[in-house]
C-alpha cells in the first residue's frame, strides 16, 4: 500500500498533520510494505526537510496512492477519482457548506472515511483533536472574559511554543471570582477542566453550583447530558437511550442560567437533541451569561448565538439577543461575547498532531494496513464506489 499524506489547502491554511515525520518512519518499519508519501506544504506545523530526514519522500504528485489522508475538508477539484481518502468531512450533520462537496465525492467514486465516525464496537469514538480543542477553547474562553473586563491580557495559543508555554502563560494571571458552566463529559471536556484547574478555578457538584451562591474563588460545574436534558415522560435518564433516542427528551440547561458567567459548551449536540436555550431565553434578564465559548461550534445549532464560525486570527464577536444580530467584539456591556472558532487544535499543531497521530496508529492503522475485523474501517465509509454505504444512508436527501 502506498499512503500519502495531504497538503492542507482549506482556507484559512491549517497547519496540523495526521501523522508527524517520526510516526512515518515508524510505520514504514513496522509495515515493510508500506510505503508512506508527504506531499510538499509551506504551511505544515513540519516542514519538509523534517520529513526528509526520516527518510519520507516529499512529493507534489500524490495522485498514485491507494490511501490519501488530510485533516480538514479536501477542495472538491483535488479529490482523486477511485482513491481512499481519510478527512474530517464535516458532513454527518447535513451541513449546509459542504453538501456539494459530499456530491463531489459521490461522483468522484471516492471511499471517504470520517475520521469523527472512526468508532469502537459500542459505538465510541477512538480518534479526533478533541482534547486540544478543550484545552484551547479553554484558554481562549479565559482570555475573552478578560479582554471583555480589561481584567488582563494573554498571549493568544497560536503564539505559544507548545501546551507547556500555554500553561505557563496562565500562571500569571488570576481568574476573577467567575461561575463557570462546562458540558460534556469526553476529550474535549476533558481538556477544558484541564486548563480549568491549572487557571485555579474550583469545581462545584450540580447542586452546590444551583444554590448560586456567590465565592470568593472561580468555579465551575461539569454537566453531563443527564445534567441538562430529562426525559419528556420522566422517565430516568438513561445515556445510551437518549443519544439513540433524542427526540424523547427536552432540555432543562435553563436552570444554569442564572449562576453562569461563562459558558463553555464541550460536547457533542445531535440536531435531533434539545438545544440549550433559545433566542427568547437569551432576551429574558435573568440571562446572566457574558461568555459563550462554544468549542463544538454547531452554526445555529444548541446555541443560537453560534451564528457563524471564528477565525484563529479574527476569534471573537459579539451578539445581541435584542437584535439577534451579530456586533463587533467587545463592543457592548449587554451583548454576549461568543468565541466559536471550529480550528482550536490548530493552534497547538505540533502537539495535537503528534497526540492525532499516536491515535491513528494505535486504534485505527491496524485495521487499514491488516485487517479490519473489528469493522473500524468499514462503519466509518461514508461512501464507497459512487454510493452511500448503509450506515449513512440518511444523507440521501442531503446529497440529492
Amino acid at each position: 500500500m502506498k499512503l500519502g499524506i495531504i497538503r492542507e489547502e482549506k482556507n484559512p491554511p491549517d497547519k496540523r498533520v495526521p501523522l508527524i515525520p517520526e510516526q512515518c518512519k515508524f510505520l514504514m518499519e513496522r509495515y515493510p510494505s508500506l510505503e508512506v508519501v508527504v506531499q510538499s506544504s509551506e504551511v505544515r506545523c513540519f516542514k519538509d526537510d523534517e520529513y526528509r530526514s526520516a527518510n519520507i519522500f516529499v512529493v507534489d504528485d500524490i495522485s498514485d496512492c491507494d490511501v490519501l489522508m488530510g485533516v480538514k475538508e479536501i477542495p472538491k477539484d483535488k479529490l482523486v477519482p477511485g482513491k481512499t481518502y481519510f478527512f474530517f468531512s464535516h458532513t454527518i450533520k447535513k451541513q449546509p457548506y459542504n453538501r456539494s462537496l459530499l456530491q463531489e465525492v459521490l461522483r468522484r467514486k471516492v471511499r471517504l472515511v470520517d475520521y469523527e465516525v472512526l468508532t469502537d464496537k459500542k459505538g465510541f469514538r477512538i480518534i479526533g483533536f478533541g482534547h486540544f480543542a478543550g484545552l484551547v477553547g479553554a484558554y481562549n474562553a479565559l482570555i475573552t472574559y478578560g479582554k471583555k473586563h480589561k481584567l488582563y491580557d494573554l498571549k493568544p495559543a497560536n503564539r505559544c511554543y507548545d501546551l507547556k508555554d500555554l500553561k505557563h502563560e496562565l500562571k500569571k494571571i488570576t481568574v476573577p471570582d467567575v461561575r463557570i458552566a462546562v458540558t460534556g463529559s469526553g476529550r474535549v471536556a476533558n481538556g477544558v477542566i484541564e486548563i480549568l484547574k491549572v487557571a485555579g478555578v474550583k469545581q462545584l457538584s450540580v447542586e452546590d453550583y444551583l444554590k448560586g451562591e456567590k465565592a470568593d474563588t472561580p468555579v465551575y460545574v461539569q454537566l453531563e447530558p443527564g445534567d441538562y436534558n430529562e426525559h419528556k415522560a420522566d422517565k430516568e435518564f438513561e445515556m445510551m437511550h437518549f443519544f439513540q433516542n433524542p427526540l424523547e427528551y427536552e432540555g432543562n440547561f435553563r436552570r444554569f442560567i442564572p449562576f453562569t458567567d461563562i459558558l463553555i459548551s464541550a460536547a457533542y449536540w445531535d440536531p435531533d437533541a434539545p438545544v440549550l436555550f433559545s433566542n427568547d431565553d437569551m432576551k429574558k434578564d435573568e440571562f446572566a451569561i457574558d461568555v459563550i465559548a462554544d468549542i463544538t461550534c454547531d452554526i445555529k445549532g444548541s446555541i443560537p448565538s453560534t451564528v457563524r464560525a471564528c477565525t484563529i486570527e479574527e476569534p471573537f464577536y459579539d451578539y445581541d439577543p435584542q437584535s439577534e444580530t451579530e456586533k463587533p467584539p467587545f463592543s457592548g456591556e449587554k451583548q454576549v461575547t461568543v468565541m466559536a472558532v471550529d480550528t482550536l487544535p490548530a493552534e497547538l499543531p505540533v502537539d495535537s498532531s503528534s497526540e492525532f497521530g499516536a491515535q491513528l496508529i494505535s486504534g485505527v492503522l491496524p485495521s487499514l494496513l491488516e485487517e479490519d475485523r473489528l469493522g473500524v474501517i468499514e462503519r466509518a465509509s461514508i461512501t464507497m464506489d459512487g454510493k452511500l454505504t448503509m450506515n449513512f444512508e440518511y444523507l440521501r436527501d442531503y446529497v440529492e
